[in-house]
């Protein structure tokens, strides 16, 4: 059976969108997958190409394929919920909306008119209701995030083929909110200093030789050997926070871009040679976070990952809370990368505190070293299964191999940040005024 003649059956089945099927990958292996988007093909003649989505794997390996790496034999047409978020995810719901049910002849003009200035009242209490709680929501949590943005499908699929910044020509992972006139191009130029977009290497060209930064805009406030970081307000320099926002969605999931960067500091980091300081990754922190968080969103680019980066931003983002006096921690929930690169700095951190002391040392006394909070340090000496019962009380140990497992692995981190080269100072963002 030809591959039109098996979309006719399964279209006769129900909707191709959110079916299910066996769909084999890139490399050969047979994955159950759903279809998120059906395109045409490159010619007319040509069977069209499908959108999807391995089930449990990450987003980032969602890609277009054709129709021969696809087993219709085998497709299961979607549930009853996903077909009716497909078709009635825009159609208003059931109710009383402006005006509510039909009222029988007997009622008053007089009634009517007081029903519904109730109805309006009440709809906008609740307008006012929602908007509070999403103020709150986005106060309360520093991630730039916002609940319910996965289920739709426009976001659940990847908008840009290739970026190119500087040196580096990178594919995205993710969705990104980019204006549609540049999202319909091959590759999107970024400006390395500015990030700004740009729909044609011709335009980029022009920018270039318009551009005059050579860093961040911000305060320098680290330098060592060539690893520079840059403290960038997203209130003063609003184009960049959002510039920075938008690539950095490309390569983070669960986070949902705010054009609000106000609230919002950026430690850019940088690697510094003759051409100036490129972009290698950064963390963002909320200035006034009422749950302590020390980052709200960190990404190292792809670029640049696998080289050690990662652990330097975790790690500066906790010197700048020792500067502040106060025990940090990353917003939750984080990525799966983010999770595995914490948990891997937390163990070294942690390790690294244990055996710089020949006596005892108490849990609190390891946050007040590391700067981590009690919930993590906790967290962490359970992951890596040191809590040991001894003699009627938990005690923690550390057997030979954990030791030399743990030498090991500090060797192969060869860059530091050296606290003697920060020039910070905190600011008491809670008094408005200082913003």
């Amino acid at each position: 059976m030809d591959t039109s003649a098996k979309l006719k059956i399964v279209r006769e089945k129900g909707t191709v969108v959110h079916s299910r099927l066996p769909v084999k990958t890139s490399t050969g292996e047979v994955r159950q997958a759903e279809i998120l988007a059906v395109r045409p093909g490159p010619k007319p003649q040509d069977p069209p190409r499908y959108y999807i989505h391995y089930l449990e794997f990450n987003k980032r390996l969602d890609e277009w394929v054709s129709a021969d790496r696809c087993d219709f034999d085998n497709i299961k047409a979607p549930d009853a919920k996903d077909e009716k978020k497909q078709s009635g995810s825009g159609q208003p719901k059931s109710g009383n909306r402006g005006g509510g049910r039909k009222r029988k002849a007997d009622d008053g003009n007089a009634t009517k008119e007081v029903q519904n200035a109730d109805e309006k009242e009440k709809g906008e209490n609740d307008k006012d209701k929602d908007k509070e709680n999403e103020k709150k929501a986005r106060q309360s949590t520093g991630s730039l995030r916002r609940e319910g943005s996965h289920d739709d499908v426009v976001t659940r699929m990847k908008n840009i083929e290739e970026i190119e910044l500087g040196q580096h020509r990178i594919k995205p992972w993710y969705f990104s909110p980019y204006p549609e006139c540049i999202t319909t191009q091959t590759v999107i130029y970024l400006c390395e200093f500015c990030l700004k977009y740009n729909r044609s290497f011709t335009a980029f060209k022009n920018h270039s030789r318009k551009c005059t930064l050579r860093h961040p805009p911000g305060n320098e406030i680290y330098r060592k050997d060539s690893i520079v970081f840059f403290e960038v307000d997203g209130r003063k320099n609003k184009d960049y926070a959002q510039n920075l926002c938008l690539l950095a969605k490309l390569f983070l999931d669960h986070k949902t871009l705010y054009h609000d960067t106000d609230p919002f500091l950026f430690y850019v980091m940088t690697e510094l040679d003759d051409q100036g300081c490129h972009l290698v990754g950064y963390f963002s922190k909320e200035k006034d976070s009422t749950e302590d968080y020390n980052v709200a969103c960190i990404l190292t680019l792809p670029s640049h990952q696998r080289k050690g980066y990662g652990k330097i931003l975790i790690e500066f983002s906790y010197e700048l809370s020792k500067i502040e006096g106060k025990p940090g921690s990353p917003e939750k929930p984080l990525s799966d990368l983010g999770l595995l690169s914490y948990r891997s700095y937390w163990g070294q951190t942690v390790l690294e505190a244990i055996l710089s002391r020949t006596e005892p040392i108490s849990i609190q006394e390891i946050s007040e070293i590391t700067s981590m909070t009690t919930e993590d340090i906790i967290s962490t000496i359970q992951h890596l299964n040191l809590v040991k019962y001894y003699k009627g009380q938990n005690c923690i140990c550390l057997t030979p191999e954990i030791i030399q497992k743990h030498e090991k692995a500090m060797k192969k981190r060869k860059i530091r940040i050296d606290s003697r080269c920060i020039r910070w100072t905190p600011i008491d963002w809670s008094k408005r005024g200082n913003w």
